[in-house]
This record gives C-alpha cells, sequence and structure tokens, in this order.
C-alpha cells in the first residue's frame, strides 16, 4: 500500500525546491530484482502499434481542438500543410506553463506510447520526437514551434520515464478483483499510454504468477511536506505574501551506486505546489535522471562517481500583490544535459557528508523579461549552461540534516526581434524572435534544516533566495532579488 501511495503521489505533485537528493532516506520498500520472465514478457517490441498510438494521441487531441474547443489554430487543410513546410520553424509566443511544462507533458504521451511497446529510453525519445515534429508540421495552421520541437520530445522523455516508473511500482499481474482494478486504474492515472496499451493487449485482467513489474523492488524514497510559504520581492518597496505550501521529494534508486546498466535506473523529483493568492499552483518541478555512471572510487571513507544525466528545471511566479504589479521570478530548462560528480564522506561516527556538483548545457531554456510582452509570452527563449552544488550533512543517521544549494543558470537569447519593430502594426502569431536580445544570469541559493520528532516525522525549515541580473542589449540592465521562507511538518514514508 506504501508503494501504492508514493507513487500516486509522484503523478499527482508533480503534475503540479532546488532539485532533490534526499539527506535523510527512508526506504519505501526492500529493493529487489525484476523477475526475468517479466522482463522477458514485457520487451516484446511493437513497433506499428506504438506508431499508431501516437498517431491516435495527436489524431485525438485535434479532434477535441478543432470540434469541441473550436480553437481557431486547429483548422487544417491542405494549403495550411504546406504552408508550413514553405515557411518553416518560429519560436512562438505561448505562456510559459503550456510551453514549458504541458508540452512535455504532451510530449510524456508520445514517449510512453513506444514505452509502453517494449523499447528503451532512446528509441522511444524517436517516437516523441517524430510525435512532436507531426503535430508541428500537420495538425496546426499556425507555423511550427522551434521551441515545441526542443521541448516536447526532449522533456518528454524525462517526464515520461519518470511517469512510467511511478506506474511500475503500483502494477501486480497476480491481483484479481477489486484490487486488481484499483492498481490498474491508479497506473493508468500516472501512465495513461501504459495503461492504454495494457487494455489493448489484455495484460489489464490476465493475472500471472509474477508481478509483471519490469523495474522489480526499486530502492525508493519519498518525502511529503506541508506548511505555510512566505514570499517576498526585494524592490523599491518590498512585496510580501503568505500562503499554504506542500512539496515533494523523491529519490528513486542509489545514488551511491553508479554501476546501474539503464538511463533513469536512478532519479531524483523535487515539487512544489502553492495555495497563495494570485501565485501559480505549480510552482517548481525539478527533474535529474542518471542515464550513465562509473564508479570512480568505492571504499569505506569515500565514494565518487561520475556521470551523465538530464535535468528538467521549473520555477515559475506571478505578482504578489499590487504594491510593486512585478513578478518575482520565472525560469526553466525543460531540456538540459551535462556531467555530475556524487561524493560521499564515511570518515565519521556521527555525521555522515555527501555532495553533488552538476555543469550542463541547457539546449532550450526561459527567463523571466522585463520588457518582452507579446501575446501570451513575458519570458526569453534562450540556451546556454548552468551549474549545480549541494552539500548534506546528517547527524545520526536520521536525527537531523542540513542540506544546501547553489545553482546558477547562465541564459544567451540570441534571436531577438528588430530594434525599429512597429508593436503598433505586428502579427504576434508570426513575429520570430527568442525576445529581448540579453544574457541573463539567475541563481537559486537554498538552506533546508530536518529535525526528527518521532519516527518518520519532521519538522523542516527551507530558505531559498532567487536572484537575476538580465543585461539586455537595447535596454537598460535589471537586478531582482526575491526570498522564499517555508516551516512544514515533513512525513517520510
Amino acid at each position: 500500500m506504501k508503494k501504492l501511495v508514493a507513487a500516486l503521489f509522484i503523478y499527482l505533485l508533480s503534475v503540479c525546491s532546488a532539485y532533490s537528493q534526499l539527506a535523510i532516506r527512508r526506504q519505501l520498500a526492500i529493493p529487489k530484482p525484476p523477475d526475468s520472465l517479466d522482463l522477458s514478457y514485457y520487451s516484446k517490441q511493437r513497433g506499428i502499434q506504438a506508431g499508431a498510438t501516437v498517431f491516435g494521441i495527436n489524431m485525438g487531441v485535434w479532434i477535441f481542438d478543432r470540434y469541441i474547443q473550436k480553437g481557431n489554430f486547429a483548422y487544417i487543410n491542405g494549403h495550411t500543410i504546406k504552408e508550413n513546410f514553405r515557411h518553416g520553424f518560429i519560436w512562438d509566443n505561448d505562456r510559459m506553463g503550456t510551453n514549458m511544462f504541458l508540452h512535455p507533458y504532451h510530449g510524456s504521451l508520445y514517449y510512453n506510447a513506444a514505452r509502453s511497446n517494449g523499447y528503451n529510453y532512446w528509441i522511444s525519445g524517436l517516437y516523441a520526437f517524430g510525435g512532436s515534429f507531426m503535430w508541428e508540421m500537420f495538425m496546426e495552421c499556425e507555423y511550427p514551434s522551434t521551441n515545441d520541437i526542443i521541448a516536447t520530445p526532449i522533456g518528454g522523455m524525462a517526464l515520461g520515464e519518470v511517469f512510467y516508473r511511478a506506474s511500475d511500482l503500483i502494477l501486480d499481474d497476480r491481483k484479481t478483483g477489486s484490487a486488481r482494478f484499483g492498481r490498474e486504474f491508479a497506473s493508468f492515472v500516472v501512465s495513461p499510454m501504459r495503461g492504454l496499451t495494457r487494455i489493448i493487449n489484455g495484460d489489464a485482467w490476465k493475472r500471472r504468477l509474477t508481478s509483471g513489474r519490469q523495474f522489480g523492488v526499486p530502492d525508493v524514497s519519498v518525502d511529503i511536506s506541508v506548511g505555510i510559504r512566505a514570499l517576498e520581492l526585494k524592490d523599491d518597496i518590498f512585496d510580501k505574501g503568505v500562503g499554504l505550501a506542500s512539496e515533494i521529494n523523491i529519490e528513486y534508486g542509489d545514488r551511491f551506486d553508479a554501476e546501474n546498466r539503464k538511463p533513469y535506473d536512478y532519479f531524483s523529483v523535487k515539487a512544489a505546489l502553492n495555495v497563495q493568492a494570485s501565485q501559480p499552483v505549480l510552482g517548481q518541478l525539478n527533474i535529474i535522471g542518471r542515464l550513465a555512471g562509473k564508479e570512480l572510487i568505492d571504499n569505506k571513507k569515500d565514494y565518487l562517481s561520475l556521470g551523465l544525466y538530464q535535468h528538467f528545471d521549473y520555477y515559475d511566479s506571478d505578482t504578489i500583490s499590487d504594491v510593486s504589479s512585478k513578478t518575482p521570478y520565472k525560469f526553466c530548462t525543460p531540456a538540459s544535459f551535462g556531467g555530475g560528480l556524487i561524493y560521499k564522506n564515511g570518515r565519521f561516527k556521527r555525521w555522515d557528508i555527501d555532495a553533488y556538483g552538476h555543469l550542463n548545457a541547457i539546449l532550450l531554456g526561459g527567463a523571466l523579461s522585463d520588457y518582452y510582452r507579446v501575446d501570451e509570452r513575458n519570458y526569453n527563449l534562450a540556451s546556454g549552461y548552468s551549474t549545480k552544488v549541494g552539500f548534506n550533512f546528517i547527524y545520526k543517521k536520521d536525527k537531523f540534516s542540513a542540506s544546501t544549494t547553489y545553482e546558477v543558470y547562465h541564459m544567451f537569447t540570441w534571436k531577438g526581434y528588430p530594434k525599429d519593430i512597429d508593436w503598433n502594426d505586428f502579427n504576434p502569431k508570426t513575429l520570430n524572435a527568442q525576445g529581448d536580445r540579453s544574457k541573463a544570469i539567475l541563481h537559486a541559493v537554498g538552506l533546508r534544516l530536518d529535525v526528527k520528532l518521532r519516527k518518520g516525522w519532521y519538522l523542516t525549515g527551507s530558505f531559498m533566495n532567487y536572484s537575476r541580473h538580465t543585461d539586455y542589449k537595447y535596454f537598460e540592465e535589471v537586478f531582482s532579488h526575491t526570498s522564499e521562507g517555508r516551516l512544514m511538518l515533513t512525513y517520510k514514508l
């Protein structure tokens, strides 16, 4: 039951704070390898079925957009398709939540259409790209989007693999009756394409002698926190707000075992939901998945590993009040990869110390703009690089922990709009610009303290400081500083 609850929380909150490596871990269950019969049974590749499912996803969404929602962009014909190929890709002006979260979620459906039909992480990513390409070129009468063709498949691979593995925790082919129905339904909610594939293939009701879990019982830890959040924008006049907040941290696999052979055998998730006036419900989502790893040092005193990681980072806020009417922060990296080091020191009796460091290339990112306001977009699209470092200090295994994080994002907006553009006479649907020509440096510094109250329960205090320096080509540079504090009650499943 714990595993079922944990997997549901993974889905419900993540489709919703620096990225997570839990200081104090509590295992949901004793890890067990997958059964060879399950690996053989669910590894059968069905290419035609996977492709048909991707096609069906696009047709289903288009029918909804065209005949129910009656969106102007869904009125397609041969002329619009020909025009899309003739004109080519442009940068679109959708809001950040649409471009950087909903589109990657759409990509996760493509991804899991292939993943559920026996394909691995890499091949499933190709199906996600194919589904995104089909949508951009054929299914809209607006010009295909450059940022969507990047964010949808790559971000979809990160979200898709997390959802796929979460659903795997729930399924159990040995169950029957209401217990079986409940698990199948929950798995369908977490990973709709896997649930649909199981229904098509008859696996949703077929009883087998083994669990059907392709990853066995992994090493999973889940923290759920609920409390209050205070947000403060430091400007000429301090802009403050207080509300409710929830947070979830998930760590899947063993960070100190880099000899895994498959992508996402180790990953971490940190997600935050807000109940606060004017603030977005989904405030933050961070995913990091290890694609490959190599242990450099592994003895009683020291551990050090080097790995290749995929990163998905999403930070969102809105105006706190009418005092300043300014947005505190807004930045994201749905497509980011890089190298990372993980270290552990085993020299002390009472203290456990570990650390990590990452250097990443940002293929596509976004950062709040102080000037660009076109259609639904108030942020600049960009590319660049990021660094992440963090330390965990744990006293007597689980009595107390202190965690520090420091993230830096350096993003460049290369393709701006013409300096002499007439903002009273232009078409926002055809303007091909990333935003303001600029370079932005964003810092996210965090401190988290956990104090044990009783078994599984902790008092948690956290502090985050966000700062931004944007150097514009045609405008004055802007500095922005925002602080966030949380006081929460945390339960470790």
